[in-house]
């Protein structure tokens, strides 16, 4: 299924892509008032998209005994348009697609139908496949929604991806972009030397999902193919949980990192700032106790601006690490400049209406 140009040019130009996730209510039921509360933030925020369905937003709504999956895409889907329709923005949409090869159909059709523009695909659910196998699960899911690629890391239920797999998904035209998520430096450069090799760096848009290394992969020009007229290889933008949180700050960071990668300016500054929202991601997403708490950390920080009422997920069991809590008072307290707050403050009664 091809991707439309607006599509593809607007991910070479570079978004901020949030990972989004899943307002609750005590009860755990979805509070659709807070959930597309979260979406008029994004899209107030500057974001260029969101991404639905997604590791951020619990793999858990896929069971029948919740059954949410169709409802949260709905309700981001219905945020997004209206957004569009009031400001002129066109945004693009993600829907995570996971599972084996009839679940992963199965929900990339419904992603296409309710009109969704890429198709997030995981690979976490076929870690014993073949790169054969894996790359006929992929052409099957690409016949029906355009794909965004993900290497996910192994830590939260993705599977090692290699050069070889990244370099032959790459000959699939469906593909529009990747995002690169294995928190490892050798696993990343495995994807930016396939697109090198591929001759594909000006058509196939890098994404970082690399929590612990956002501003590097920003910055960073990696190498390029042999030609030479061979485009850059360079990350165009991020799709990230991290960028859940704090949104409007990421809009401002990624045009600054932007501009210096143009410029050469500002660089250490950034790379400076970069290790300071590392530690942030750290206490976050709970790096600390294998990643144990991400989802209640990001809940935390949206829950402290009154986005949502509580971190409820919908195991009853997933809860802040021992000692999270005051983690994230500590990083919200040293580093302000990379909070919203008063964004959110100025616009949340309005997003929540």
């Amino acid at each position: 299924m091809a991707v439309s140009e607006q599509v593809r040019a607007a991910l070479r130009r570079g978004l901020v892509i949030p990972a989004h996730p899943l307002a609750l209510t005590a009860e755990r039921r979805l509070d659709e008032r807070r959930q597309t509360a979260l979406t008029r933030y994004y899209c107030d925020a500057g974001a260029g998209g969101v991404a639905v369905g997604v590791h951020t937003t619990q793999f858990a709504i896929r069971e029948a005994k919740v059954g949410l999956l169709e409802p949260v895409l709905r309700l981001a889907l219905s945020a997004v348009r209206a957004h569009g329709e009031r400001t002129g923005t066109r945004l693009v949409t993600v829907a995570g697609v996971c599972g084996p090869t009839p679940q992963a159909v199965v929900e990339a059709e419904l992603a296409r139908a309710l009109g969704y523009d890429l198709g997030l695909l995981s690979l976490g659910a076929l870690g014993a496949a073949t790169n054969e196998e894996l790359l006929a699960h992929c052409r099957r899911v690409a016949e029906v929604i355009p794909l965004f690629g993900f290497y996910l890391q192994p830590a939260v239920g993705g599977r090692v991806l290699d050069y070889g797999f990244w370099r032959a998904l790459l000959e699939l035209e469906d593909v529009a972009a990747i995002k690169v998520a294995p928190f490892n430096r050798y696993q990343t450069l495995d994807v930016t030397r396939a697109v090198a090799a591929s001759g594909r760096a000006s058509e196939v848009a890098l994404y970082t999902g690399n929590d612990d290394s956002i501003v590097a992969d920003l910055l960073t020009t990696f190498p390029a193919g042999a030609g030479a007229d061979q485009a850059p290889v360079r990350f165009a933008g991020g799709l990230l949980g991290q960028w859940a949180v704090w949104t409007s700050q990421a809009v401002g960071l990624l045009s600054r990192a932007r501009a210096a990668r143009q410029s050469g300016k500002d660089v250490v500054d950034l790379l400076a700032e970069g290790a300071q929202l590392t530690d942030a991601n750290a206490v976050i997403f709970d790096a600390s106790h294998a990643f144990a708490g991400c989802i209640p950390g990001i809940h935390e920080v949206l829950r402290a601006q009154g986005l949502l009422a509580g971190r409820w997920c919908l195991d009853p069991h997933e809860e802040l690490s021992p000692g999270q809590l005051e983690e994230i008072q500590r990083v919200r307290t040293a580093y302000p400049r990379l909070a919203d707050d008063a964004f959110v403050h100025e616009n949340r009664d309005r997003w929540l209406a």
